[in-house]
């Protein structure tokens, strides 16, 4: 049984961290909210700080929104680096700018502690499921040491090289989950538009080249009209913003980011932040005059 230790228990984190503990794993937690009961009852052990955790944990998970959360659970007045001693690992899960993840990783190796950046695809559905996919930015020995305890949370696991490749794979995974959402939205507003019933295309092209998990799970949502949160259009939008900033950095275009950026920002101004990230098919829908029919 391992001393673990899970920081941010949202939508994600709280299946997150259940596994963990169901798989019989000593499991300290802090959020900044109220644990979740179910958490509880099954065996986490409640936290005050972040640094509690860092104490009490040889292997600390978090997986919180943004980089400015992941600067104050690291180096807050309450956090880790307060809290940790030589030899422990600090696993980072969430979805943040790879050039900060780097100056993160060296101010704890500093302290004498391995990080590793391991962002996740596969959203609520994937961290309930124990199927994330975790793409990992770290040297191999700290990879080999977590690895086992990736394999109770995702499937596929891969070591994409240094601090902030992780982070790097995550961000053109999310241009590629934005985009496809993007032309899924224009294709079923498309179809209904001209008539057709959009369950039956969705259906049709589920057996083509077209076929993708965001067609049948995303495109299945905006057939339904269900947008409840899996992933959150503010989310999603800030990642975009992350690969945006990245690319000028580097001077790479990403001209269809850019504008699918935009639609993001069209959602969010109509109040559909908290939203699932399917729902910017409501502004292709606004752009049209069209709502898809079932």
């Amino acid at each position: 049984m391992a001393k673990l230790g899970f920081i941010g228990l949202g939508i994600m984190g709280i299946p997150m961290a259940g596994h963990l503990i169901k798989a019989g794993n000593e499991v300290y937690l802090h959020t900044r909210s109220e644990i979740s009961k179910e958490l509880l009852d099954i065996g986490g052990i409640a936290c005050k700080n972040a640094c509690e955790v860092g104490k009490n944990a040889d292997i600390i998970f978090i997986m919180v929104p943004n980089t400015n959360h992941v600067y104050d659970v690291l180096f807050g007045k309450d956090g880790i680096s307060n809290g940790i001693s030589k030899g422990k690992y600090i696993v980072d899960m969430s979805t943040i700018s790879p050039i900060d993840t780097k100056e993160f990783a060296k101010k704890i190796n500093d302290l004498g502690c391995e990080y590793l950046d391991a962002p996740v695809s596969g959203g609520d559905v994937g961290a309930k499921n124990a199927t994330l996919s975790i793409m990992v930015g770290a040297n191999e020995e700290a990879f080999e040491t977590v690895k086992p305890y990736f394999e109770i949370m995702g499937q596929n696991i891969t070591l994409v090289g240094k601090n902030g490749d992780g982070q790097i794979a995550k961000l053109a995974n999310n241009i590629i989950v934005a985009l496809n959402i993007e032309a899924v939205s224009e294709a079923l507003v498309f179809a209904s538009k001209a008539g057709a019933n959009p369950q039956k295309v969705k259906d049709a092209l589920m057996g083509g080249f077209a076929t993708s998990k965001v067609l049948d799970i995303h495109g299945q949502k905006m057939i339904d009209r269900t947008f409840e949160p899996g992933f959150k259009v503010e989310l999603h939008q800030k990642d975009l913003n992350l690969a945006l900033d990245n690319a000028q950095k580097l001077g790479v275009a990403l001209p269809n980011t850019a504008n699918t950026m935009q639609l993001y920002n069209s959602c969010i101004a109509d109040g559909e932040g908290q939203k699932d990230h399917s729902s910017l098919v409501k502004s292709i829908e606004k752009l049209s005059n069209f709502e898809i029919q079932k």
